[in-house]
């Protein structure tokens, strides 16, 4: 299974069950863990782990 198919089947159930919220809260863990997997080899790490 693809990422662009696993992209499209969650697009497909947003819009046929009307589950419009899931959109922001899924994007939103996805860029926190972006932002924590590309800073935990710098010397950033530890200000962005004292946010959270």
């Amino acid at each position: 299974m693809s990422k662009l198919s696993l992209l499209s089947e969650f697009w497909l159930f947003l819009r046929e069950r009307k589950k419009w919220w899931l959109g922001p809260i899924v994007f939103m863990l996805l860029g926190l863990g972006l932002l924590i997997i590309l800073t935990e080899g710098s010397a950033v790490a530890p200000f962005i782990y004292a946010l959270f």
